[in-house]
């Protein structure tokens, strides 16, 4: 600990709650970002369900906030065009359950649906792997939707990082 702060800042700054500096990526663009940035900031409008199938997940997720869904549906939609052409944003916070979408995006099925329950996500794969990873990083995601920010310093901490 460094002044009081948990030392996540090299600079010695800590947390940038409003601009979130770890949103941004080599590859992201800034549009990205931003959307990531209304999703943390309003994380309290989600709700999300996550069922485990045999060979993948399916996810239920709304926001009470039109504002916040329509980012969450681009972010959604943009991500899994990125997963389907191995193109990883390295966002910096990103989670490192992401690495094998981005090498193997190419052995996910993914389906996407807006519809009046929000937006629906059935992603499968043949590769137990990939499966255990789509089963991961949804889990993880659900802890970002109902903690924010806290959920991901949280694993960072875990992580070393």
């Amino acid at each position: 600990m460094h002044g009081g702060q948990h030392g996540h800042g090299m600079d010695g700054t800590g947390h940038d709650e409003v601009n979130m500096p770890g949103l941004r990526g080599e590859n992201a663009s800034p549009e990205e970002s931003a959307e990531l940035g209304v999703m943390f900031r309003n994380f309290e409008s989600f709700t999300r369900e996550v069922t485990n199938l045999p060979d993948g997940i399916r996810t239920v997720t709304r926001s009470s906030d039109p504002k916040v869904m329509a980012n969450l549906v681009s972010h959604v939609t943009g991500m899994i065009g990125r997963v389907e052409n191995l193109d990883d944003p390295k966002i910096f916070i990103q989670s490192p359950t992401l690495d094998i979408f981005f090498q193997r995006g190419d052995k996910i099925t993914s389906e996407i649906e807006v519809t009046d329950e929000g937006i629906v996500v059935v992603q499968t794969s043949t590769d137990p792997e990939v499966v255990t990873a789509l089963q991961v990083h949804a889990a993880e995601v659900s802890d970002m939707a109902a903690r924010g920010m806290l959920a991901v310093h949280e694993k960072m901490m875990q992580q070393g990082g």
